[in-house]
C-alpha cells in the first residue's frame, strides 16, 4: 500500500431511514384495483356474452374476491416495508411484499436522476425518482413520493453527484 492513500471505507449497512408518503397507500390500493378490475371486465364480458358458465362466474368472484383482499392488505404492509435514504455516499432503498429488495447505489456511481409522475401518482401528488447508475442490476426507484419532496430530492441528488468524484462507471 503507498503512502497517503485513502482506503474506501465500507458503506453502512443499515435500513433507510425516511418512509414514502402516506398517500402512496392509496396509490398502490389504486393500482391493486385497477390490475383486478383489468382481469375481471374481460370475465364479465365473456359470461355476459357466453350465458354466464357457473365456473366462468366463480372465477370472476375469485378475481374480484382477490383483488379487494390486495387492495384490503397490501398497501399497509408496502407503506411499512418501503423506506429511503440519501446520504452524502449512497442512496438506500428497501422496497418489496413478498421478496423484499434492499439497494445501495454509491453516489459516485450515479449517472442520471430522473422523476416520473403516473396518471394516479398526478391525481394523489405524488411521483418517484429514478437514479440510474452504473450498474447491471438496473435504476434505483423511490417511488410514493410528495411530487415537491421528490423534485427537491433530484435537485439535491444531482448536486451531490455533481460535487462527488468519480466517473460513474
Amino acid at each position: 500500500m503507498q503512502t497517503g492513500s485513502t482506503v474506501p471505507t465500507a458503506l453502512p449497512l443499515r435500513p433507510p431511514a425516511h418512509r414514502v408518503d402516506p398517500r402512496a397507500r392509496s396509490w398502490w390500493r389504486l393500482r391493486g384495483l385497477g390490475g383486478a378490475a383489468t382481469v375481471a371486465l374481460p370475465q364479465l364480458v365473456v359470461a355476459l356474452v357466453l350465458g354466464g358458465p357457473g365456473w366462468l362466474w366463480g372465477t370472476l368472484v375469485a378475481t374480484v374476491a382477490a383483488g379487494l383482499v390486495y387492495a384490503a392488505v397490501v398497501p399497509g404492509i408496502l407503506f411499512r416495508i418501503h423506506r429511503w435514504e440519501v446520504t452524502e455516499e449512497a442512496v438506500y432503498t428497501l422496497s418489496g411484499w413478498l421478496v423484499r429488495e434492499w439497494r445501495i447505489a454509491p453516489i459516485s456511481r450515479v449517472q442520471t436522476v430522473d422523476t416520473e409522475h403516473g396518471p394516479l401518482q398526478q391525481l394523489l401528488g405524488l411521483a418517484s425518482v429514478t437514479v440510474t447508475t452504473a450498474s447491471a442490476r438496473g435504476p434505483v426507484t423511490i417511488r410514493g413520493l410528495a411530487t415537491a419532496h421528490a423534485q427537491e430530492l433530484a435537485r439535491q441528488l444531482t448536486e451531490t453527484t455533481q460535487a462527488t468524484p468519480g466517473d460513474a462507471t
